[in-house]
This record gives C-alpha cells, structure tokens and sequence, in this order.
C-alpha cells in the first residue's frame, strides 16, 4: 500500500512530507506508543500546509481507539468529513472499530450503515463489537445479515460468531454455524477448530467438543487447555485428568491456563495425589509464582483437607490479592479459622469482596458464631455490600443458622430485591427453628408473589407440613410439586415419603415410592424404611431392606440405623 502511495508521486516537498508523517505516524501506532502518535498527528497539523489523507486517518483513529480516547476520535472524524475520506472503506472501518472500542456503539452502527459497501474486515469488527458490548443476539443477527449480503466469512467471523454462542450457550446456532464452516472448508483451521470445541464445552455438549477435538490435524495447548476445562466445567474431572496425561504423552508443555484446568478437576474429586503431582509439575515448569495457579493450588488442596499445605503455597507469595484469600477462607469455614484468617487479610490492608463476606458468614454459621456474624454484618454495611443479593441471602442464612430468626427476617425485608434463594432460605431457617406454621406462611406470601418454587423451596414446605401440616395440606403441597415438575427430584421425593409416613398415610408414603421411575436412589428407600419403623411395622422395614439388597444398592449409616430400629422394635 505504501509503495503503491510512493510510486504514484510526483516530486513535490508536499507530498514527501505527508508521506513521512504517515511512517512516523505508523512507526508509533506499531509499537505500542497510541499517545506519541496523537502528539505526532497535532504536530503535522500545528506546522500547516499539509493535509492529512486517509492513511493518516487510518493510524490516527487506531491510536484513538488504543486510547479509548472518544473525544480525540469524534475530532478526527469530523476532518475525515472534511477531507471527503469518510465513505473510504479503510477510513469507515477504522471508524467503527474507534467508536466501538471506544463504548459508543451507536455512533460505530452509524457510520458502519452509511458505508456504501462492507467488506469482511468491517462486518468482522460490527459484529465483535457487539458481542464485547454482551449483545449477543444481535451479533447473530448480524452474522446472517453479513450472509445475505453474499460475504464470505473468514475465520475471524467464525470465531467471533462461536464465541457469540460460547456466551449464550446457543446450542442449536452454534451448530448451525459449524455447518457454514465446514461448508466453507475452515474446519480444520485451528482457531475455528479450537473455537467450536469451546463453543461445544460450553453450551453443555461434551460428545460434539471430543468429536471435534479429536478430528483437528494439529492441536496446540490451547486447544488442550479448552478440552480439558470444558471436561471440567461439565462434572467429569476424571476424564480430564486422563486428558492432561494424554497432552502430556504427545509432548506438549503445560501453561498456567493448563494447570488451572487440572488443578480444579482435582479440587472437584478430592484427587489429592492428582493435585500433588500437578504441583511437582507447576514447579518444575516455572509456574508456581503465576497467581492464577496458586490460587488454584490453595483451593485444591483446602478442599482436599489438606489445609496446611494450602497455607504453606498461599504463605509463600509476596503479595496477595482478595482472590487468593477469598479461597484460603473458603477453605477454612469449615474448621472455624475463617475469621481470623479475615483479621490478617485487613492487616495487609487487602479490602474484602462480596465473595469474602459469603465466606465469612458461611464461617460463622457452621459453628453457629452469632456475636461474630453480626460484627461482619457490621463491615458489610460500612462496605454497602448490604444491598449485594448473595451477601443478602447469605445473611439471613447465618441469622437463621444461628438461632436467630429475628434478625433474619430483619434482614430479609430489608432487601430490596429477593430472588427464590432468599425465600428457600428464610422458609428453612423457620423449619430448622422450629416455627413451621410461619414457614408455610411464608411459602403462601412467596406464591402470592409470583415467585416460582424449586426443589429446595419444596424441600423445606414438606420438612414442615411433616410437622405441622394435616394429611389435606400435605396432599395440596403434593400437588403443587407435580404442576411445578419437580416430583422426580430425589430429594423432594424422600420428603414427601418421609412427609406421607409422619403424617400417618403409609398407603401415601408407598404410592410415592412405587411411583419412582427408578429405586437406585438409597435415600428414598431410607425413608420409606424410617416411616415403617415409626409406623410399627418392624417387619415390612426388615423385608424392604432385604428387597434394597437384592436390587444391588448399597446401604448406607441410615439404612443400618433404621433397619437397627426395627429389630428393637
């Protein structure tokens, strides 16, 4: 392009020095220098006589848009009008890309329409724009758009479009794009292939991402590391552990995104000896100082029980950042060391997230620590976290945990916007209390509401109606589980057994439990057998738990207590 500009010269001061201007201009944009290339731009301008063109337009508007730098660009592009290079194509689309990347999206669409023809560079940079501004639909719509203009798209747009259907988890769409890609041959171009095993990983579709996986010429470790999450994310840890010992055979080196991936697969199964490994590894390939990883080390290894050593990888950074104690706390709720942990994290003068203060109450409710709940409800309201939902929500669950339903329906009103945890919270917090009658009247002014329940909210309804309700209020309750599909939900099931049982309707109980699709859930059996133990009949529990044997399920502790009963009784 350059030498095209040079060869089509005449001799001329002018037009050399425009030239030169434009390298410097170049020159800075290149390497990284988006200030000095403006400072450049004002300085061309300041000594006259010569007028910018559209290759000076072009840098100009990628330093501006380097910057973000909004004013400066709305600037440029009103000497762009000026100079009659606003409808160029080069100059249109580093527009677009400068006021996108810029926030103004609306001022990108604008000029992006009043092109007179769009190439693939500019629908590329429409459409990637709106998927950065979360406007996903829209960049779907985009796409066909660019289609029924007769566009060919690139990698690039493909790339871009999968990611689109990544974030949405659109499933059908983005199997629908992988059918234009192998319709245009870019199947085996590992961006797009990488992209779609993405693509796949996230929306849920494991099978389609191996298949896609394992049908790419070559992999890098990116392409690894996205299998290896995906397996991840999807609940099958294992399956992405024999993943990373498979990259490791073909001779790829792990990254730090790599070890992320392993490490939280083995955090996932309690796999310490996995994640003991792993960490021999992460030294030897240099990675042990990358905090992404460390962080990864401190919660593997917490939530494998092995708090000291989680405590000897975080002690061994300089520096650390809400995240890295955010899990170190997490970790350590359970033994009740959370809140001194807390104390040191203020020490440092590291300042707390909603994500520490969820891990601090969840502390103070296992060990049913009210004085200290109350002095973090304290930080949370001189942080303004108070409004946060979660905190909210997690609040009233340590109020209720810790006997103290007062404050937590204080807290509960207080919020402004309630979503159906905060109700399953609250509801359970009265059961766990013993105030069954105000959780079933908190389950009608939750209905009243409009608020759908779920299995947990079910859960709890049943927990009360055992207690409290008559066998009508309980076969209502029924009722309502089955409009609201939840009645083959294990747990919601058990309960209702256990309900059917406490309130003398065995015949109910039975009809639940002969009405499940399948008996491989022992806690529904266990219940069954607790309502014939508590309804006197001994014999029928011996008899249910031999039939629980010969269907091949294992007992477990409540099997054997119940069963146990009934022998006494």
């Amino acid at each position: 392009m350059v030498e095209a500009e040079v060869a089509a010269m005449a001799p001329g001061t002018v037009q050399l020095n425009r030239f030169s201007w434009n390298r410097k201009l170049q020159k800075h944009v290149k390497d990284g220098q988006p200030e000095m290339a403006l400072q450049c731009f004002k300085e061309m301008q300041r000594e006259g006589g010569i007028s910018p063109d559209k290759f000076t337009f072009v840098q100009v508007l990628n330093a501006c848009a380097s910057l973000r730098a909004l004013e400066d660009g709305r600037g440029a592009h009103k000497q762009i009008i000026q100079n009659g290079c606003e409808l160029d194509k080069f100059v249109a689309s580093s527009l677009v890309d400068m006021y996108a990347k810029c926030g103004s999206l609306l001022d990108a669409v604008r000029v992006f329409n009043k092109m007179p023809s769009h190439n693939v560079v500019s629908w590329n940079i429409i459409i990637s724009r709106h998927v950065k501004c979360g406007q996903g639909e829209k960049a779907l719509e985009l796409f066909q758009q660019m289609q029924w203009e007769g566009l060919l798209p690139d990698p690039v747009t493909f790339v871009t479009v999968l990611n689109v259907c990544a974030s949405v988890r659109a499933l059908e769409e983005g199997r629908c794009v992988h059918e234009h890609i192998i319709q245009y041959g870019f199947e085996s171009n590992r961006f797009v292939g990488g992209s779609l095993v993405d693509m796949y990983a996230k929306c849920g579709s494991m099978e389609d991402a191996v298949r896609v996986f394992e049908k790419m010429p070559t992999r890098d470790v990116v392409s690894w590391n996205v299998i290896i999450a995906g397996h991840v994310k999807c609940g099958q840890a294992h399956e992405a552990l024999d993943l990373f010992q498979q990259m490791q055979q073909e001779g790829l080196q792990p990254d730090p995104v790599t070890f992320v991936g392993v490490l939280n697969a083995c955090a996932s199964v309690g796999a310490l000896e996995e994640g003991s490994c792993a960490h021999e590894h992460i030294i030897q390939c240099g990675c042990e100082s990358n905090k992404f990883v460390v962080n990864s080390l401190v919660d593997m290894y917490a939530k494998c029980g092995r708090l000291e050593d989680a405590t000897r990888v975080f002690g061994k950074v300089p520096l650390h950042d809400v995240v890295s104690w955010n899990v170190l706390i997490a970790g350590h709720v359970t033994c009740g060391q959370g809140l001194e942990l807390f104390q040191q994290m203020q020490q440092e003068c590291v300042q707390p997230d909603c994500i520490t203060f969820v891990a601090l109450l969840n502390a103070c409710a296992s060990v049913m620590a009210l004085g200290e709940g109350k002095r973090v409800h304290e930080q949370i309201t001189q942080s303004s976290y108070e409004l946060n939902l979660i905190v909210g929500n997690s609040l009233v669950d340590m109020y209720a945990k810790c006997g103290s339903m007062e404050d937590a329906v204080r807290v509960f009103e207080k919020m402004s916007l309630c979503d159906v945890v905060s109700w399953n919270v609250i509801i359970s917090g009265y059961v766990k209390c013993g105030q069954e009658r105000e959780a079933l009247e908190l389950f009608q002014q939750m209905q009243q509401e409009g608020l759908q329940p779920d299995s947990v909210t079910f859960v709890a309804v049943l927990n009360a109606c055992a207690v409290v309700g008559t066998l009508k209020e309980c076969r209502r309750a029924h009722e309502h589980i089955i409009e609201c599909g939840c009645e083959l939900n294990k747990f919601v099931r058990s309960s209702l057994i256990d309900m059917y049982a406490k309130c003398g309707s065995l015949d109910d109980a039975v009809r639940v439990f002969n009405n499940m699709p399948l008996h491989d859930d022992v806690i529904s059996w266990n219940a069954l057998i607790s309502g014939y133990v508590k309804g006197g009949q001994g014999q029928k529990a011996l008899e249910l738990f031999q039939q629980l044997r010969q269907e091949g399920l294992q007992p477990d502790s409540v099997t054997f207590v119940e069963t146990t009963r009934s022998h006494l009784d």
